[in-house]
């Protein structure tokens, strides 16, 4: 590995499992201090041992966690570079099947729990010692650009993750000019979520093999893919970019394929 996150603190929401895993193991490789937060414990916990890092129970949707999680990070290591918002859940409603129970449950985790980790990790990036700086990177999904019959919630929070991306980047960029915010948009993952709804579904194989044909490149993707593209937000490498929507679907919205 190359130091790309060489002195860097990174705290990463949702990370016991799929992508947020991958982050912390793929970010820690790279040099930086990891903060791992989950509502899943024993998960989260073993994650943050794998990588050396610290490990804190958090719900995203609630502030006073996050206030908590921020000022134990602080605490930690004195200073907060990398925020990846990547925690969500993933709740199946048509919009006539919807409830107000479960969409108050996916906006509160998937768009409330982002603009949280926005507005307290800008708050301990700007006082970073040295001077503000910092990278966030909201997790949204390939749904921040069209619709998903099947998840009007999930769909409606992640097109709320894309343009309040773009928000938190204006104010970032215009009030201290170096603390950066982007958000990724991944297509179909093979994460322990989706085996989850795979297995459920009475035919995990057949409903595998339809998920790896939707993308044109013709699989799933890894979480370790995902992870190396929050990797290129997280580091000095993407320095020039703000705002901006990294969308790795394999081909998928470029296709007009149909979700």
């Amino acid at each position: 590995m190359s130091g790309r996150l060489n002195g860097k603190v990174a705290l990463i929401t949702g990370a016991a499992s799929g992508i947020g895993a991958a982050c912390a193991r793929s970010f820690a490789a790279e040099g930086a201090k990891v903060v791992v937060t989950d509502v899943q414990a024993d998960k989260g916990k073993a994650v943050a041992a794998e990588v050396g890092g610290r490990f804190i129970a958090h719900d995203v949707s609630d502030e006073a966690q996050w206030a908590a999680a921020i000022a134990e990070t602080l605490g930690a290591h004195g200073r907060l570079d990398v925020l990846v918002n990547n925690a969500g859940v993933f709740i199946p409603q048509t919009i006539e099947d919807s409830t107000l129970e479960v969409w108050n449950k996916v906006l509160g985790i998937n768009l409330t729990g982002v603009m949280l980790g926005c507005k307290h990790g800008v708050k301990a990036m700007k006082a970073n010692p040295g001077g503000p700086t910092g990278s966030i990177v909201n997790v949204s999904s390939i749904t921040g650009f069209i619709g998903l019959a099947s998840a009007a919630a999930y769909t409606a929070s992640k097109g709320g993750v894309r343009l309040l991306t773009k928000s938190v980047a204006v104010h970032g960029a215009r009030t201290y000019r170096t603390i950066r915010c982007n958000s990724l948009h991944p297509g179909t993952i093979d994460t322990p979520m989706n085996q989850a709804a795979f297995e459920a579904s009475g035919d995990p194989e057949g409903m595998r093999a339809m998920f790896d044909g939707m993308q044109p490149i013709g699989r799933m993707a890894s979480a370790e893919e995902m992870a190396a593209c929050a990797l290129f937000l997280a580091s000095d490498e993407s320095s020039f970019m703000t705002g901006a929507e990294l969308l790795a679907d394999g081909g998928w919205l470029a296709a007009a394929g149909p979700l």
